[in-house]
């Protein structure tokens, strides 16, 4: 029997499942674990179409998402848009 490789990218195919998986990433996760998720959305959307967006060439695109990678803040609003998100702050209730 063969099996693949789980790729979450395969499984972000509509902007609630993007914008759900990102919000699930950002309320439990780190940076690493959300620049990680940034690229996960960048790959299933496109990697081409993202760099014509941004005006980043994919080569930047994948370095800068990378794992252990730490790009500029401009780099991630860049992407954020590219990908049809944006950063809200909610205030946190406890």
């Amino acid at each position: 029997m063969e099996t693949s490789k789980f790729d979450i990218a395969d499984y972000l195919d509509s902007k609630e499942m993007i914008a759900e998986y990102l919000n699930t990433v950002l309320e439990e996760g780190n940076s690493a674990a959300i620049i990680s998720a940034i690229g996960h959305i960048a790959k299933a959307i496109g990697m081409t179409k993202i760099a014509e967006e941004t005006g980043l060439s994919r080569p930047s695109l994948y370095k800068a998402l990378s794992d252990g990678a730490k790009p500029q803040f401009a780099t991630i609003m860049k992407v954020l848009k590219a990908i049809g998100g944006q950063i809200q702050v909610n205030p946190i209730s406890g």
